[in-house]
């Protein structure tokens, strides 16, 4: 009977033991579905530590504090010895042929027997020359008009001073063309740009003659940025990049279009589509695009696309060391096998890989990327909850479906000479851009931001064409007369 009564208590109780059984489980669904959150997040956090210049498109100045971990470069040895190599022009100093001065040190008695050598003749000359700036000041030029009256009709004449000659006191065009240098070129602040006047020059200029200046230096190479405006779109290849900058304590972005000659900058409140169209280079660019990929530069149907692969580099770099991809430690080397055979084939003068090469590469990439993706395939059990929207994946996939959908795009340098590997010019215009952002924290206002951009971008043009970039910024303040 006592053991009757156990089994009818059990089973009176067995709704409430399911109930809490269910309960139990629900409950355990809920911290297993937290604990794989944590580890998710756990593991993106720890990522973000072990990124560097190597793997992500951090900048090497990041590194710094890194866990002590030496900088990884993605460049191999090219195996030949450190220094000068064979054929390079070098920049030793050299003697001149016709010196401007000349010391003679002359001999008056031996040396050895102390005679008098006064009378005797130099039996030759050793030489040595010693390279040495002039002190530095500025050369003041007084310009006087002519004033005369007609003895026939009593008319006033007066003589011309030179269109740029405006006021009774003004620096020069080489002045002007030094102060923009010095802070526009050499980026040097404003008050550190007068220090250096004055330490070099002996000459006190104040900031505000600084700022108009640069004001009457943006106004006169406003005709040159738009000529490099209408030029870039014709160009058959344009790096486009983007960066982000500081103005007057808001975030804005900068928008650049190179060529190997030109360089275009357009500063804009946003980064997308809108800015691209207000800059106007590439919605009329029918040319081969390099970029990193970033997904608006796509919508441009009118023009091809060709990727930035120092950033797949890196990308690959990066899922090998944080998510240990296979197929990324063998997708790597043959990019580079790719840039090697690219850089022979333009050594030797020929416009494309062979059809054979170029069936090759593609073949043992694309296979690469299909054992890859085989993984992913499968699919999710029926008792998984629907999700909507687009699914969140790991970087290491993104990288994989972008190799997978843009093949064309990725290797497009084997079939097109014109396009590089990686989109490096692009990396360079922007570069200094950011040492002005550490320089000087933020533009405080949208015109001078415009015109520090306008500058810049016409320095950047004289220096890509070889011009002297002093001498081209003297020349714009010979064109039109300045308000200075």
């Amino acid at each position: 009977m006592e053991t009757l009564a156990i089994v009818i208590s059990a089973i009176e109780n067995l709704p409430h033991a399911l109930r809490m059984i269910d309960a139990l489980l629900e409950a355990m669904g809920h911290f297993q579905a937290r604990i794989e959150e944590l580890e998710a997040e756990n593991k993106r956090l720890r990522d973000q530590l072990h990124l560097d210049s190597s793997n992500s498109s951090l900048p090497p100045s990041s590194d710094k504090g890194r866990g002590g971990r030496a900088t990884r470069s993605l460049r191999t040895s090219s195996g030949r010895k450190p220094g000068g190599q064979s054929g390079h022009p070098g920049a030793t100093l050299k003697p001149v042929a016709q010196p401007d001065h000349i010391i003679v040190h002359s001999v008056s008695r031996c040396g050895g027997c102390g005679a008098d050598l006064s009378a005797t003749l130099v039996t030759r000359l050793e030489k040595r020359q010693v390279f040495e700036l002039p002190p530095l000041r500025l050369d003041v030029t007084e310009r006087q008009a002519e004033i005369k009256h007609c003895p026939c009709c009593a008319h006033e004449t007066r003589g011309e001073f030179p269109v740029e000659v405006q006021h009774p006191v003004q620096y020069g065009a080489r002045m002007k063309g030094l102060l923009v240098y010095l802070n526009h070129g050499q980026l040097l602040p404003y008050e550190r740009t007068t220090a250096v006047i004055e330490d070099l020059l002996g000459q006190s200029v104040s900031q505000g003659t600084l700022l108009t200046v640069t004001q009457a230096c943006a106004a006169q190479v406003a005709t040159t940025e738009d000529r490099v405006k209408q030029a870039v779109p014709q160009a058959p290849v344009v790096h486009v990049n983007e960066t982000g900058l500081h103005a007057n304590g808001r975030r804005i972005w900068l928008h650049s279009a190179s060529t190997p000659e030109l360089t275009y900058y357009v500063p804009h409140e946003k980064r997308g589509q809108a800015a691209m169209q207000a800059a106007e280079a590439l919605p009329k660019f029918h040319g081969v695009a390099i970029h990193d990929h970033w997904e608006a530069y796509q919508q441009f149907e009118r023009c091809d696309h060709a990727f930035c692969n120092a950033h797949h580099l890196r990308e690959l770099q990066r899922a090998i060391d944080q998510d240990q991809a296979v197929w990324a430690e063998e997708m790597k080397p043959l990019f580079l096998e790719i840039k090697e055979q690219v850089d022979q084939m333009k050594g030797a003068g020929q416009s494309a890989l062979s059809p054979a090469q170029i069936d090759q590469c593609q073949t043992r990439d694309r296979g690469i990327v299909d054992q890859a993706v085989q993984p992913y395939l499968t699919t999710p059990p029926a008792s998984a909850p629907p999700t909507r929207g687009r699914q969140k994946q790991s970087r290491t996939k993104n990288l994989l479906d972008r190799f997978d959908r843009y093949q064309t795009e990725t290797l497009r340098l084997m079939t097109d000479v014109r396009v590089p590997f990686d989109n490096n010019l692009a990396e360079r215009d922007l570069r200094m851009m950011q040492v002005k952002q550490k320089i000087s924290g933020t533009f405080r206002s949208p015109e001078g931001t415009r015109s520090f951009c306008r500058i810049r971008g016409f320095l950047s043009t004289a220096q890509q064409q070889g011009k002297n970039v002093l001498d081209a910024l003297t020349n714009t303040f010979n064109v039109l007369p300045n308000p200075t």
